[in-house]
């Protein structure tokens, strides 16, 4: 940081291996205080393997972590768990059965201390849980268990708090309230967060941060509007969202399809690419369809499919066309009810401005924040 203050959570070059291969592979990272950063990926990537690293659970073949500039691994120096000031929360909550709600929050805390008391009650009243005080866990539902377990969690007042998939055991529903409710407290507390999750839509409403793992390494990072919108390669794009891919080569900076001549800039000549579009920006031809007027020239030249497939799925319908030009099938989220029967001929155009052109089989390389997707 530009004013001299460490961060509170500091992670280079951290990597594990079993068997000989690296589970996790040269991981860095920096967490502020205040910060909600998260680690996503897909199952076995690396994500838990870092933060049992990070909490002193399992040891490091290399690499350093600092927590408030102070070395916990770095070379000799090795912090046991319980010295890191570092706490942890579950997705399974591990309440002890046997204690009542106060109880459990109170766990760790000093017995005889005066404030133990008053901090109990302080963070049972930020989670709602004060009238239940005197339950035990089996009396509670599984959101009121994962408050319980945030509230014990934070009762230490950890200077780091590591959360491994804590929502997944929660019911759709239930689950963006609870964590709306989670960032609330944890922003109030000041704790840097390290938030471990597979699912894009919890990382981009809770993360300040996204680190994006693959196959033990971080591939891009950013905040959530950024990697969302830059994604640095075809894989990390597919993470977010479905996609539509269009195939072609490059000639002269650009790439022809039956949608028009696409922009790639940069891209030697002959290169094979991929030109992604998610399926809420590939538009119907509502005037050819009879419904309404023509898109915008920001869409590009029209290609005809076939309804193979209507959905309705709530705010949108979902369509799936068979494309004439190759046979390939798209899929376009048109909002509200559209519902053409299979065999319903329609035009298709691209949002040209939220494209993604990207080199064929070219994978981002690990932790390089100038690695960006080319937006046609």
């Amino acid at each position: 940081m530009g004013d001299g203050v460490a961060p509170r959570l500091a992670i280079e070059g951290l990597t594990r291996r079993f068997d000989g291969r690296a589970v996790v592979d040269g991981v860095s990272m920096a967490i502020e205080a205040g910060q909600v950063s998260c680690l996503l990926g897909p199952s076995g990537c690396g994500k838990s393997t870092t933060l049992r690293l990070i909490a002193g659970v399992d040891w490091p073949d290399a690499g350093r972590i600092h927590v408030d500039g102070q070395p916990v691994v770095d070379g000799a120096a090795r912090v046991p768990p319980e010295r890191r000031g570092i706490g942890l929360m579950f997705q399974d909550f591990a309440l002890f059965p046997h204690l009542t709600v106060a109880d459990n929050v109170a766990f760790g805390l000093p017995r005889r201390d005066p404030g133990t008391a008053a901090r109990v009650r302080d963070l049972l009243d930020r989670v709602g849980m004060t009238h239940h005080a005197a339950a035990y866990p089996h009396q509670l539902s599984g959101g009121e268990q994962q408050r319980v377990a945030l509230a014990r969690a934070l009762a230490p007042r950890p200077r780091i708090l590591l959360m491994d998939e804590p929502f997944s055991g929660l019911d759709d529903r239930l689950r963006d309230d609870i964590r709306d409710e989670t960032l609330a407290v944890l922003k109030a507390e000041g704790t840097a967060v390290l938030l471990v999750t597979h699912d894009p839509a919890e990382a981009m409403r809770m993360a300040d941060e996204i680190l994006l793992m693959r196959e033990g390494r971080i591939v891009q990072r950013g905040a959530p509007y950024t990697i969302y919108n830059n994604p640095v390669d075809l894989q990390a794009a597919a993470f977010f969202s479905d996609l539509n891919v269009i195939r072609g080569r490059v000639q002269g900076a650009l790439t022809q399809t039956p949608f028009g001549p696409f922009l790639a800039p940069g891209v030697p000549d002959g290169t094979e690419v991929d030109i992604a579009i998610r399926p809420q920006h590939l538009a119907i031809d509502f005037d050819r369809a009879g419904r309404g007027p023509l898109p915008t020239a920001s869409h590009g030249d029209a290609a005809r499919g076939i309804v193979e497939r209507a959905r309705f799925i709530g705010a949108v319908s979902l369509v799936e066309l068979r494309m004439e030009h190759d046979g390939s099938l798209l899929k376009a989220a048109v909002p509200s009810v559209f519902l053409p029967r299979p065999g319903t001929p329609l035009w298709v155009m691209f949002r040209r401005d939220r494209c993604f052109v990207f080199p064929r089989g070219q994978a981002a390389r690990p932790q390089d924040p100038q690695n960006q997707s080319r937006a046609a």
